[in-house]
């Protein structure tokens, strides 16, 4: 059984998954909007990866014996200046989201969770992941700066990437 202070912690970090996929939705209308169908499909994917972190804490919550309770999903941002800041936005997000997961991992310890622990693991390990993603983008883009035209190659990279759902454990 989830404690209450646990139980409340990954309910909040629901609500921030849902937030980050909100988020994500919202750079790939502005990528497309803006003639950058790589980078918005890049985007969408990346959205997809947050509806599946929300289902993996929602699923844990339900089978440890707590109850959901979901909030309000603030409204995302709706414009950025540049692909450059979109990119740079990501990275930012993300860093924040490492944030709460090691949050997320103080409490667990704090509640002596071992089990929270053992499922928190994954998470701490999937942000060193995010963060390199970004930042591998955010390199990429800046490669550009001195020849825009070389965007439209990075873009057509970034059309490349499948959303590849996290594999099921058991």
């Amino acid at each position: 059984m989830l404690s209450e202070k646990m139980q409340d912690a990954i309910n909040e970090q629901i609500n921030a998954e849902l937030f980050s996929a909100y988020l994500y939705l919202s750079m790939s209308a502005w990528l497309a909007d803006n003639g950058m169908p790589g980078g918005a499909n890049w985007m969408k994917v990346q959205a997809m990866e947050e509806f599946t972190h929300a289902d993996k804490f929602f699923n844990y919550v339900l089978e440890r014996g707590g109850k959901i309770k979901l909030g309000a999903i603030n409204a995302p941002q709706a414009s950025w200046e540049s692909a450059s800041d979109v990119y740079n936005g990501v990275l930012e997000h993300e860093q924040k989201v490492t944030g709460l997961i090691n949050s997320l991992m103080d409490v667990a310890v704090d509640e002596k969770d071992h089990a929270a622990k053992i499922f928190l693991q994954w998470f701490v390990e999937e942000q060193v992941e995010e963060e390199a993603s970004a930042q591998e983008v955010i390199d990429k883009v800046k490669l550009t700066s001195a020849n825009p035209g070389a965007m439209f190659m990075v873009d057509k990279d970034l059309g490349s990437r499948v959303f590849t759902p996290p594999e099921s454990e058991g």
